[in-house]
C-alpha cells in the first residue's frame, strides 16, 4: 500500500472514530434519566473488555509489564475522566461539553511544564492563554446562562491530560498493547466497586444501549490506534475536531439542541490554539532541517 493510500485510510478511520464519539455522547444523553453515570462507566469498561478479551488473551503478554499499581491508578483516573464527561453529557448541552473537552492539550502543555520539566516558550504560553479564553467564552462564568455542569467536562479534560502525562512515562518501559490491555482489565473491577453503592440493574433496553456503547468504545479505540500507526499525528490530530460538528448535528436531530454562537467561537479558539502551536513547531523544525 502506498503512503498516500495509507494516509487516506488513516484519515477515514479518524472520521469514523469521530462519528462513533458522537454516537457515544448521544447514547449517554439517552440514558441520562434512567442510569447513574457510575453505572454507565462500569458497563462501558465491562463491555469494552469483553470485546477485546480474545485479543488480550491471545496476543498480549500481561506479565511482562513492569507496572502494577500504576495501571490501577491510571485506570481509576480514566474511569473518573469518563464519568465526569458522562455527567456533562447528561446535563449540559452536548456541543458545549464536547468543545470544553477539546481543551485537554492545553492542560497537557501545563502539566508537562510543571511536572516533567518541559520547556514552555512564548508560543505555548500564548496557546494556553488562548485556550483558557475559549473555555471562558463557552462556560461564561459570572453571567446569566452559566452552566455549572460544564465544569465536569473541564474536569474530564484535566484528568485526561494527567493520564496522558502518565502514559508518556509508562510508554518508555512498556508496550502500547500492554498499556491498553491492562487499562481495560483494571477499569472493569474498579468501575464495579464504585458503582455498587448506587447500583440499579438497567432494563433490557438500557443494557442493550450500554453494550452498544462499550462495543463502540472498543472499536473507536482500535480505529484511532490503527490510524496513528499508519499516518503522522500532525496530519490526523486536526480530524479529531470533527467530533464537534458531528455531536452538534446529532444533538440537534435527536434532542433538538442548537449550538450557540459562543459555543462555536469558543471551540474555534480552543481548537486553533494547539493546532497553531503544532504548525509553528513543524515550520521551525523544517527551517532548521533545511538550514545549511
Amino acid at each position: 500500500m502506498t503512503r498516500q493510500r495509507r494516509a487516506t485510510l488513516a484519515a477515514l478511520m479518524m472520521i469514523a472514530a469521530a462519528f462513533l464519539n458522537g454516537l457515544d455522547a448521544a447514547i449517554v444523553r439517552t440514558l441520562a434519566h434512567g442510569v447513574h453515570p457510575l453505572i454507565i462507566g462500569f458497563f462501558r469498561a465491562f463491555f469494552g473488555l469483553l470485546v477485546l478479551l480474545p485479543w488480550i488473551v491471545t496476543q498480549v503478554d500481561l506479565r511482562a509489564s513492569p507496572y502494577r499499581w500504576l495501571h490501577a491508578l491510571r485506570a481509576g483516573l480514566k474511569l473518573a475522566a469518563l464519568v465526569s464527561l458522562f455527567v456533562a453529557f447528561m446535563h449540559a448541552p452536548l456541543a458545549d461539553a464536547t468543545a470544553i473537552n477539546f481543551s485537554m492539550p492545553i492542560f497537557l502543555i501545563l502539566g508537562a511544564w510543571l511536572f516533567l520539566g518541559e520547556q514552555i516558550g512564548i508560543g505555548r504560553i500564548l496557546a494556553v492563554l488562548a485556550g483558557f479564553a475559549g473555555i471562558m467564552i463557552i462556560i461564561r462564568p459570572g453571567v446569566t446562562g452559566f452552566d455549572p455542569w460544564l465544569l465536569f467536562a473541564l474536569a474530564g479534560a484535566v484528568l485526561t491530560a494527567i493520564i496522558q502525562l502518565m502514559l508518556r512515562r509508562m510508554a518508555l518501559n512498556d508496550t502500547t498493547d500492554r498499556l491498553v490491555a491492562w487499562n481495560l482489565l483494571a477499569m472493569a473491577p474498579i468501575g464495579l466497586i464504585v458503582a455498587l453503592p448506587v447500583w440499579v440493574t438497567p432494563s433490557p433496553w438500557q443494557l442493550a444501549l450500554l453494550a452498544l456503547q462499550g462495543g463502540l468504545g472498543a472499536l473507536n479505540m482500535t480505529l484511532i490506534t490503527r490510524a496513528f500507526g499508519m499516518a503522522d499525528a500532525s496530519f490526523l490530530a486536526p480530524l479529531d475536531f470533527l467530533r464537534l460538528p458531528i455531536v452538534a448535528l446529532l444533538a440537534f436531530l435527536l434532542f433538538g439542541e442548537v449550538a450557540t454562537t459562543s459555543t462555536w467561537i469558543g471551540a474555534a479558539i480552543i481548537c486553533a490554539a494547539p493546532l497553531a502551536l503544532a504548525g509553528g513547531s513543524r515550520l521551525l523544525r523544517r527551517r532548521f532541517d533545511d538550514a545549511p
